[in-house]
């Protein structure tokens, strides 16, 4: 069954019929790219950079109908920059403007941080499972809290012998459900998920997800939903829902390109200029090299150099190697992970970001190879996306062929194993 992410990304993608023809005959061209220019990079390898592999995508760029002057790329191998092009000219980033909006989250929560979200009451419980007063929710920015969080809710409740609300669902704080950053929205859903009786069809579809037995909530609101700026100094705590970890949430956003989930993150941060402040600060980013109107790429006034874009990539990797995790646990791994990167010709070993606008297709990540691992950033402007993203995949499988392509994800950079799961904690005081 699909997920709550899966459902929402469907309906976000656009997805184009003929990739699969198109991948037959974009194979048969890339290899026989790749052995027309082997004999001509083959100096330029031995010695170690690769502008010369630049200046021909480029070129071959140039030859379908794309601007030099539109295009960005940035290679770098420890700190040794290997070939680059407009590497330090802030280019619309489409979706990469989620890296920095990772980069941030982690630098202000620490990869363990969990979003909470509590259930309080000023009412009273009656042995007949009816609570007399409203049920109050304070939203703590959790950008994950969809279906299956809400049954969990209201199964906690029913086990505190909660079946039924005689006053108001009254929501408080940046609560959100289900993607939605309305809190009015988020709390009519809420009341949905919390009675099984309510559920609609999507609903009904992600219960099936879960393990066999799982019981049905069933609290029943019998006022209204509405909102409210703060709860009343005498309510007393029913229970706290906590979000997975941070971590899992970032590789969601990244793997679905999730930007409702990078919009709420970013606001969590402090905005769009705290997460920019944030990223140059930690990656040390000159100011013109990284600008950001929001968090998760949606407008071309998102704009970050080929060179930013790598240097916040090896800042999340130093945060992370510092707990033992790796890029790969909060980015795709290309030909492992579901998402966004699935359908795309790609080198089969690489960790990676893509970013989609109208007329913007954008790719950074790291590219291991028998040498050495690869840094890369590559930034495209030009009206056929479709073959801006197949001279991205050649050029990136060129450079991996020449220096030598692993048979599979070398162990510095595999996934751990890191917790997925959410809590529901209870603390009833009625």
């Amino acid at each position: 069954m699909k997920s709550a992410l899966q459902y929402y990304c469907e309906r976000q993608r656009r997805v184009w019929p003929g990739w699969r023809l198109v991948a037959i005959g974009v194979g048969m061209l890339s290899a026989a790219l790749l052995l027309l220019s082997s004999a001509h990079f083959s100096q330029a390898t031995a010695q170690g950079s690769l502008q010369p592999q630049v200046e021909a995508y480029l070129a071959r760029l140039s030859g379908r109908g794309f601007a030099s002057a539109a295009q960005g790329v940035w290679l770098q191998m420890g700190d040794q920059v290997l070939g680059q092009h407009q590497g330090s000219k802030a280019l619309p980033a489409a979706s990469l403007t989620k890296v920095a909006t990772t980069l941030a989250a982690l630098q202000q929560f620490g990869w363990q941080h969990r979003f909470v979200t509590t259930y309080l009451t000023a009412g009273s419980l009656g042995t007949d499972g009816v609570l007399q007063g409203d049920l109050w929710v304070l939203g703590g920015e959790d950008p994950f809290f969809v279906w299956e969080e809400a049954f969990a809710v209201g199964n906690a409740l029913n086990a505190q012998g909660i079946r039924q609300v005689r006053g108001d669902l009254v929501v408080a704080g940046r609560f959100y459900m289900n993607f939605s950053q309305d809190v009015a929205r988020s709390g009519a859903l809420l009341r949905q998920g919390m009675d099984a009786r309510l559920w609609p069809s999507e609903a009904q579809a992600q219960f099936q997800t879960l393990p066999p037995g799982t019981p049905r909530p069933q609290v029943e609101i019998l006022g209204s939903v509405r909102v409210a700026q703060q709860i009343p100094s005498e309510a007393q705590v029913l229970l706290r829902h906590e979000s997975p970890p941070l971590l899992h949430l970032l590789k969601l956003m990244n793997l679905y390109s999730n930007n409702a989930m990078a919009e709420m993150l970013a606001e969590a941060v402090g905005g769009a200029a705290q997460v920019a402040q944030r990223a140059r600060a930690a990656a040390g980013i000159a100011a013109e090299e990284l600008h950001l109107i929001n968090g998760s790429g949606l407008g071309v006034e998102n704009r970050i150099s080929p060179r930013a874009n790598v240097a916040m990539l090896r800042a999340i990797q130093s945060l992370l190697e510092e707990h033992g995790l790796s890029l790969a646990d909060a980015f795709a791994v290309v030909g492992q992970d579901v998402g966004v990167l699935e359908r795309r010709l790609l080198p089969g070993v690489m960790i990676a970001k893509s970013g989609t606008l109208p007329s913007v297709s954008t790719l950074a990540g790291v590219l291991p190879t028998e040498r050495g691992d690869i840094w890369f950033a590559v930034m495209n402007s030009g009206a056929n996306l479709a073959d801006l993203r197949t001279s991205q995949g050649e050029f990136l499988s060129q450079l991996q062929s020449q220096w030598g392509s692993p048979t599979a994800l070398p162990e510095r950079w595999l996934p751990r194993s890191v917790d997925t799961g959410s809590r529901t904690e209870s603390s009833p005081r009625l």
